[in-house]
């Protein structure tokens, strides 16, 4: 039986904070709406995602999904969160799958074997929805601050998703009801007359809604990521013609340049060596030979995001970067705040987990003659546990 996945990712999702919706929002080095696809994505059982955005969403979230496996499509939703699933449902109906899975875009811990459990319960009994059972008491909330006694919760269960359904059901269902009062795909097929059958739900398919759930979904990342690993770089350019010199990825207005193959970016060459270094996997010259002409002049920040790419497609995260400047000039306070974000930015992690500092060699050697610019860096990462 053929299995689609509809992802919904239309809402704005503002409450997390940011300043972007939560789907978009990195968690672990990686956007959420990433963190939630590439399980589905990689799967052998699923033919196929439409993932339901926003309008004003869609080149975000192509950067967002950018080289995952699979067949990925982009929908545009709806006003509300059914119209949303329904436009979705439209969206493959030409080509219907057998079956299909309905799942929020904030729930990215769901696993392989959620997801088989869900299409064999969809399979055996049309629909279907992962569900836990409570285990806080629940009371009555009368208004006034006070509570009274509520439901027994031996009845009661939290339903998650994926929720999953024959594909002619949900679909009939989706289009004969419009109601405001159903908030899952559970409730609309249940409105529409079809029972629906609860299976073992995963008490980490958490959604993520608050900006505290993401604090929590960080520490759940680092849980799993218990090969700490720190390596060092080092790169050192002399001066040349020029009227600035590139330093964390910012122009720095000076009386000459730095010569290089590239750009000369000493910090983000130490930089990538480090992070190069945590993976074992050679240097900036192995990646980037200075003899290969497709790298004159290229822009430094380059070479950084490969070394990142590396790091995650090994499924690691940044836990921080550090780099020390050595020069007698420029003076590098200025800009020092303005190099921690572009960093942050080139790694993809907040300016908070990156440290530029600066000195002198007390005009020692050649930095202290102003022959050039030196930098040291140290990448400390986060990797799954391997033993080979």
């Amino acid at each position: 039986m053929t299995t689609d996945v509809v992802v919904v990712a239309a809402g704005r999702g503002l409450r997390a904070g940011a300043g972007v919706p939560k789907q978009l929002r990195a968690v672990g080095g990686k956007p959420l709406l990433r963190r939630t696809v590439e399980c589905f994505s990689a799967d052998p059982r699923i033919r196929r995602i439409r993932v339901v955005i926003h309008q004003n969403d869609e080149a975000a979230c192509t950067e967002a999904l950018a080289g995952l496996p699979g067949e990925i499509a982009f929908c545009t939703g709806g006003e509300t969160r059914q119209a949303s699933v329904k436009a979705g449902l439209e969206a493959i109906a030409g080509d219907a799958p057998d079956l299909v899975l309905i799942h929020d875009a904030a729930r990215p811990f769901l696993t392989a074997e959620l997801v088989g459990r869900a299409i064999e319960a969809a399979a055996s009994h049309g629909a279907a929805v992962p569900a836990l059972t409570l285990t806080d008491t629940v009371k009555a909330h009368a208004g006034n601050g006070t509570l009274s006694a509520g439901p027994d919760r031996e009845g009661l269960r939290r339903v998650q998703t994926p929720q999953a359904f024959r594909f002619p059901l949900i679909l009939a269902a989706h289009r004969a009801l419009h109601r405001s009062d159903l908030t899952d795909d559970a409730a609309v097929a249940e409105a529409a007359g079809h029972p629906v059958f609860a299976f073992s739900g995963e008490a980490a398919n958490v959604k993520i809604t608050t900006a505290e759930d993401f604090v929590d979904a960080e520490r759940q990342i680092a849980l799993t990521l218990a090969d700490v690993r720190s390596a060092t770089g080092y790169d050192v350019h002399a001066f040349g013609a020029g009227d600035h010199v590139m330093l964390g990825g910012i122009a720095i207005p000076h009386i000459a340049g730095l010569a290089g193959h590239s750009d000369a970016d000493v910090v983000l060459h130490a930089l990538t060596d480090a992070v190069l270094g945590t993976l074992g996997d050679g240097d900036i010259g192995s990646h980037f030979p200075p003899s290969d002409p497709q790298w004159k002049g290229a822009s430094s920040d380059r070479f950084l995001a490969h070394a990142i790419a590396l790091l995650r497609a090994r499924g690691g995260i940044v836990a921080h970067l550090d780099s020390t400047v050595v020069c007698e000039a420029p003076k590098i306070g200025p800009h020092r705040e303005a190099m921690r974000a572009r960093i942050a930015e080139i790694a993809g992690i907040p300016p908070s987990r990156v440290s530029v500092k600066a000195t002198t060699s007390e005009r020692l050697g050649f930095t202290g003659r102003r022959e050039g610019i030196a930098a040291l860096a140290t990448a400390t990462v986060r990797l799954p546990w391997c033993d080979e």
